[in-house]
């Protein structure tokens, strides 16, 4: 063979580009999750809506609500429900891995997950919560957000909190942030998709 013939036969795999978007919005639904904590969470998910609308051609929202047990709902559904009860959210997650599997398959999707909560889950659910979040979904998505709502200065740390710090370590596409009123959500938004965001 001659060096020419080596040069021009060669393959180089070139990576496709993924031009469109699932944006998983997870929210508790408890008994402790009032209107306004939920209206704090709504506007953080529009804000992240427009964000992702302006870089991907398509982008699919997918809203789950959460007690005990979660499904996934409408958007009517998802900030308006009436449902109520105790908080385990692995459930949530359990049914955003479930979809990812069924419909969006990460080569062709770029992931991208909200959850908003107010810090409250049973404590015999953390394990389970942490291994889903750290083996089957932070692998597979491009961006998590954690958006810990409060009505009163962020100060004590929830149970949510204080589970989630050891994967922030681990993962660089993890962040959380918190608020507790209207005009916390465009800082709190700007901090979590910053080029050099602080957590």
């Amino acid at each position: 063979l001659d060096k020419v013939d080596l040069r021009y036969n060669r393959f180089e795999p070139r990576p496709k580009a993924t031009t469109q978007a699932v944006m998983f919005c997870l929210m508790d639904t408890s008994a402790s999750m009032t209107e306004s904590l939920k209206d704090l969470a709504k506007r953080f998910y529009m804000l992240l809506h427009l964000f992702l609308t302006r870089h991907y051609r398509s982008v699919d929202i997918v809203f789950i609500r959460h007690t005990y047990t979660a499904a996934e709902v409408d958007e009517q559904t998802f900030f308006y429900g009436r449902e109520t009860g105790g908080t385990i959210v692995s459930s949530a997650l359990e049914e955003m891995s479930k979809i990812i599997r069924q419909r969006y398959p990460v080569d062709d999707w770029n992931i991208y997950a909200a959850q908003a909560s107010d810090g409250h889950n049973f404590e015999h659910d953390m394990g389970r919560a942490l291994e889903l979040l750290d083996r089957e979904i932070l692998p597979v998505c491009q961006y998590y957000a954690y958006i810990e709502v409060t009505d009163e200065e962020f100060d004590l740390e929830s149970v949510l909190w204080a589970g989630y710090t050891p994967l922030l370590a681990r993962h660089d596409h993890f962040a959380r942030v918190s608020a507790s009123n209207p005009a916390d959500v465009y800082p709190v938004f700007h901090k979590l998709f910053s080029s050099s965001r602080a957590r």
